[in-house]
């Protein structure tokens, strides 16, 4: 008995059927690997800033590598932005309140490790925190959809992007990776992908653009990694606290 099936095989639509234009599904990663690449991040981070506070930068290869650190945790916010309700179940709002808390916390040791390289602004730019606060107002902003709204993260995108550790290419970088998050097309990789290529004109190398293929091998990996709660907002303050006190003591 013959079948009918074309030369494009059995699942080919047949001839004249409509074709499929459903939008494509947001991106998903295990919530486990979400947490590795986190931890991952936090370990170049560590890093990077022992390198830029104890060895001014010298060390030519945790340069180049640490620049891919803020991608990461960019990606990272914007995924769980991006997850369905997120804004209905008050995600934004409790980022907002952790990252001001903890960047205000944060602050005067970046601050006095900031002095031996700016002393005459110590403070500037913000530390990445206060960044990642300015992505998720914006996509809160951005989120409810109406022209007062659009006009006011237009406003703080111009005005915060200024005082923010990477100006407005961290912030451009997250939100191309918060739009690609949500509906993964070329147009929107290629917005992301020139976000993170214009941190060059901050970091003063290309390094950063290897964060997308970190992130995108990450996607194909499905780990089994608890999530501990505010481990990385406590992180950040700790760590620069270390930091200093080492200095203090040893540099």
């Amino acid at each position: 008995m013959l079948r009918n099936v074309s030369a494009a095989g059995p699942d080919a639509p047949a001839i004249g059927a409509p074709l499929d234009t459903s939008e494509p599904a947001p991106l998903v990663i295990a919530n486990g690997t979400l947490e590795g690449l986190k931890w991952f991040a936090a370990a170049l981070m560590i890093l990077d800033h022992i390198n830029r506070f104890f060895y001014g930068d010298r060390i030519a290869v945790l340069l180049w590598i640490g620049r891919i650190v803020m991608p990461i945790f960019g990606f990272i916010l914007a995924y769980n932005l991006a997850r369905p309700r997120a804004l209905s179940r008050g995600v934004h709002q409790r980022m907002m309140f952790r990252l001001l808390l903890w960047g205000l916390a944060a602050t005067p040791f970046y601050v006095i490790l900031n002095a031996a390289f700016l002393p005459e602004y110590p403070w500037y730019p913000l530390n990445i925190l206060f960044e990642l606060l300015l992505v998720v107002s914006l996509i809160y902003l951005l989120e409810k959809g109406n022209a007062v709204h659009g006009a006011l993260a237009l406003l703080l995108f111009i005005l915060g992007g200024a005082l923010a550790d990477y100006w407005w290419f961290g912030v451009v970088c997250c939100l191309g990776a918060w739009l690609y998050c949500r509906k993964p097309t070329i147009a929107r990789l290629g917005l992301w992908a020139l976000g993170t290529l214009a941190l060059t004109v901050v970091n003063r190398n290309s390094g950063a653009l290897f964060a997308l293929p970190v992130i995108f091998a990450a996607t194909r990996l499905s780990l089994a990694i608890p999530r501990i709660k505010l481990a990385f907002y406590v992180l950040y303050p700790a760590h620069l606290a270390v930091i200093l006190l080492a200095k203090k003591l040893w540099f």
